[in-house]
Protein backbone atom coordinates (compact mmCIF):
# COMPACT_ATOMS: atom_id res chain seq x y z
CA UNK A 1 0.00 0.00 0.00
CA UNK A 2 1.23 3.58 -0.39
CA UNK A 3 1.33 6.51 2.44
CA UNK A 4 -2.03 7.35 3.18
CA UNK A 5 -0.26 11.23 3.97
CA UNK A 6 3.23 12.40 3.58
CA UNK A 7 5.63 12.52 5.86
CA UNK A 8 6.06 16.27 7.27
CA UNK A 9 8.06 16.01 10.02
CA UNK A 10 11.35 14.06 10.73
CA UNK A 11 11.93 13.51 14.56
CA UNK A 12 15.55 12.54 16.08
CA UNK A 13 15.67 11.42 19.06
CA UNK A 14 18.91 11.69 21.57
CA UNK A 15 19.49 14.23 24.48
CA UNK A 16 21.37 17.55 23.47
CA UNK A 17 25.07 18.54 24.30
CA UNK A 18 28.58 17.38 23.56
CA UNK A 19 28.72 14.98 26.45
CA UNK A 20 25.50 12.57 24.52
CA UNK A 21 26.69 13.38 20.71
CA UNK A 22 28.68 10.38 20.04
CA UNK A 23 26.82 8.03 22.35
CA UNK A 24 24.36 4.73 21.20
CA UNK A 25 21.17 6.88 22.60
CA UNK A 26 21.65 9.70 19.72
CA UNK A 27 21.54 7.70 16.91
CA UNK A 28 18.37 9.65 16.03
CA UNK A 29 20.11 12.83 16.16
CA UNK A 30 22.54 11.20 13.94
CA UNK A 31 19.68 10.79 11.29
CA UNK A 32 18.49 13.92 11.09
CA UNK A 33 21.92 15.49 11.03
CA UNK A 34 22.77 13.52 7.91
CA UNK A 35 19.43 14.77 5.88
CA UNK A 36 19.98 18.26 7.26
CA UNK A 37 23.30 18.19 5.43
CA UNK A 38 22.73 16.08 2.53
CA UNK A 39 19.43 18.31 1.95
CA UNK A 40 20.34 21.77 2.50
CA UNK A 41 18.82 22.29 6.50
CA UNK A 42 20.02 24.50 8.83
CA UNK A 43 19.31 23.81 12.36
CA UNK A 44 18.29 26.62 14.35
CA UNK A 45 16.67 26.75 17.71
CA UNK A 46 13.19 26.76 18.37
CA UNK A 47 12.28 28.04 21.81
CA UNK A 48 8.45 27.45 21.47
CA UNK A 49 9.12 23.89 20.51
CA UNK A 50 12.18 23.45 22.74
CA UNK A 51 13.80 21.90 19.89
CA UNK A 52 15.73 22.59 17.30
CA UNK A 53 14.48 22.71 13.77
CA UNK A 54 15.51 22.39 9.96
CA UNK A 55 13.96 22.80 7.22
CA UNK A 56 14.65 21.30 3.70
CA UNK A 57 13.10 19.68 0.45
CA UNK A 58 14.11 15.48 -0.07
CA UNK A 59 12.59 13.47 -2.31
CA UNK A 60 10.45 16.26 -4.12
CA UNK A 61 8.53 16.88 -0.28
CA UNK A 62 9.07 19.66 2.29
CA UNK A 63 9.68 18.26 5.68
CA UNK A 64 10.76 20.16 8.98
CA UNK A 65 13.66 17.83 10.99
CA UNK A 66 13.25 18.25 14.18
CA UNK A 67 15.74 17.48 17.72
CA UNK A 68 14.16 17.61 20.45
CA UNK A 69 16.44 19.92 23.22
CA UNK A 70 14.33 18.67 26.34
CA UNK A 71 16.50 15.36 26.88
CA UNK A 72 15.51 12.21 26.13
CA UNK A 73 12.74 11.07 28.84
CA UNK A 74 10.62 14.13 27.46
CA UNK A 75 10.79 14.19 24.30
CA UNK A 76 7.22 13.76 23.82
CA UNK A 77 6.59 17.42 25.10
CA UNK A 78 8.59 18.98 21.78
CA UNK A 79 7.21 16.73 19.65
CA UNK A 80 3.87 17.59 20.30
CA UNK A 81 4.21 21.47 20.95
CA UNK A 82 6.08 21.09 16.98
CA UNK A 83 2.68 18.97 15.54
CA UNK A 84 0.42 21.15 17.60
CA UNK A 85 1.68 24.08 16.60
CA UNK A 86 2.31 23.09 12.91
CA UNK A 87 -1.04 20.88 12.45
CA UNK A 88 1.00 17.81 11.55
CA UNK A 89 -1.05 14.92 12.24
CA UNK A 90 0.55 12.04 14.32
CA UNK A 91 0.57 9.54 11.14
CA UNK A 92 2.68 12.13 9.59
CA UNK A 93 5.47 11.99 12.10
CA UNK A 94 8.58 9.64 11.43
CA UNK A 95 10.72 9.13 14.53
CA UNK A 96 14.14 7.89 14.34
CA UNK A 97 15.76 6.63 17.42
CA UNK A 98 17.89 3.96 18.43
CA UNK A 99 17.01 0.26 18.97
CA UNK A 100 18.20 -2.00 21.52
CA UNK A 101 16.53 -5.15 19.80
CA UNK A 102 17.79 -4.53 16.73
CA UNK A 103 22.12 -5.40 15.98
CA UNK A 104 23.94 -2.67 14.83
CA UNK A 105 23.68 -2.33 10.66
CA UNK A 106 20.44 -2.63 10.95
CA UNK A 107 17.90 -0.35 10.33
CA UNK A 108 14.21 -0.95 10.09
CA UNK A 109 10.98 0.62 8.86
CA UNK A 110 7.39 0.28 10.92
CA UNK A 111 3.95 2.58 11.81
CA UNK A 112 2.99 2.40 14.85
CA UNK A 113 3.86 -0.03 18.17
CA UNK A 114 4.28 0.40 21.14
CA UNK A 115 7.73 1.78 23.17
CA UNK A 116 9.80 -1.23 23.95
CA UNK A 117 10.78 0.30 27.29
CA UNK A 118 12.66 3.16 25.12
CA UNK A 119 11.90 6.38 27.41
CA UNK A 120 11.92 9.03 24.55
CA UNK A 121 8.85 6.45 22.55
CA UNK A 122 7.56 6.43 26.04
CA UNK A 123 7.13 9.76 26.38
CA UNK A 124 6.20 10.35 22.56
CA UNK A 125 3.69 7.58 22.91
CA UNK A 126 2.06 9.57 26.54
CA UNK A 127 1.76 12.70 24.43
CA UNK A 128 0.45 11.74 20.71
CA UNK A 129 -0.29 8.58 20.65
CA UNK A 130 1.33 4.82 19.06
CA UNK A 131 0.21 6.03 15.50
CA UNK A 132 4.00 7.98 14.70
CA UNK A 133 6.54 5.74 11.93
CA UNK A 134 9.58 4.51 13.30
CA UNK A 135 12.91 4.45 11.78
CA UNK A 136 14.89 2.00 14.06
CA UNK A 137 18.37 1.90 14.35
CA UNK A 138 19.98 -1.15 15.90
CA UNK A 139 22.70 -0.89 18.36
CA UNK A 140 22.49 -4.48 19.87
CA UNK A 141 22.37 -4.63 23.69
CA UNK A 142 24.61 -5.20 26.39
CA UNK A 143 22.89 -8.80 27.33
CA UNK A 144 21.98 -7.60 30.90
CA UNK A 145 19.51 -5.17 31.44
CA UNK A 146 20.97 -3.93 34.74
CA UNK A 147 23.56 -2.66 32.27
CA UNK A 148 21.14 -0.94 29.41
CA UNK A 149 20.96 2.95 30.73
CA UNK A 150 25.21 2.97 31.18
CA UNK A 151 25.14 1.43 27.48
CA UNK A 152 22.88 3.43 25.66
CA UNK A 153 24.87 6.75 27.48
CA UNK A 154 28.16 5.07 26.01
CA UNK A 155 29.80 5.49 23.10
CA UNK A 156 30.44 2.69 20.76
CA UNK A 157 33.65 1.09 20.36
CA UNK A 158 35.15 2.36 16.71
CA UNK A 159 33.87 -0.64 15.03
CA UNK A 160 30.83 -0.76 16.35
CA UNK A 161 30.19 2.84 15.69
CA UNK A 162 31.34 2.36 12.21
CA UNK A 163 28.28 -0.20 11.77
CA UNK A 164 25.91 2.26 13.45
CA UNK A 165 26.90 4.97 11.16
CA UNK A 166 26.16 2.46 8.46
CA UNK A 167 23.20 1.67 9.15
CA UNK A 168 22.01 5.60 9.54
CA UNK A 169 23.56 6.24 5.95
CA UNK A 170 21.45 3.97 4.60
CA UNK A 171 18.29 5.03 6.35
CA UNK A 172 19.29 8.53 4.92
CA UNK A 173 19.37 6.97 1.67
CA UNK A 174 16.02 5.36 1.87
CA UNK A 175 14.13 8.89 3.09
CA UNK A 176 13.73 10.43 -0.66
CA UNK A 177 12.22 6.93 -1.73
CA UNK A 178 9.28 7.35 1.49
CA UNK A 179 8.69 10.68 0.63
CA UNK A 180 8.71 10.46 -2.67
CA UNK A 181 7.36 6.89 -3.32
CA UNK A 182 6.13 5.48 -0.29
CA UNK A 183 6.94 2.88 2.05
CA UNK A 184 6.53 0.16 0.65
CA UNK A 185 9.63 0.39 -1.62
CA UNK A 186 11.26 2.27 1.23
CA UNK A 187 10.90 -1.04 3.06
CA UNK A 188 11.67 -3.16 0.22
CA UNK A 189 14.96 -1.11 -0.04
CA UNK A 190 16.00 -0.74 3.69
CA UNK A 191 14.43 -4.57 4.87
CA UNK A 192 16.25 -6.33 1.90
CA UNK A 193 19.41 -5.06 1.63
CA UNK A 194 22.34 -6.92 1.38
CA UNK A 195 23.98 -8.10 4.32
CA UNK A 196 27.69 -6.57 4.93
CA UNK A 197 30.67 -8.23 4.01
CA UNK A 198 32.90 -9.64 6.76
CA UNK A 199 36.25 -8.42 6.38
CA UNK A 200 38.91 -11.04 5.07
CA UNK A 201 41.73 -11.89 6.46
CA UNK A 202 44.96 -10.14 4.46
CA UNK A 203 48.12 -12.97 3.52
CA UNK A 204 49.72 -13.92 6.09
CA UNK A 205 53.17 -12.33 6.78
CA UNK A 206 56.52 -14.09 6.02
CA UNK A 207 58.66 -15.38 8.69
Amino acid sequence: MSTRAPIRMIVGLGNPGPDYADTRHNAGFWLVDLLAQRHGGNFRAERKFAAEVAACRVGGADVLLLKPQTFMNRSGQAVQAASAYLKIPVEQVLVAHDDLDLPPGTARLKLGGGHGGHNGLRDLVAHLGPGFWRLRLGIGHPGDRAEVIDYVLRRPAREEEASIREAVTEAADVIPILLGRGEQPAMHRLHTRAPRAEPQPGPEAPE
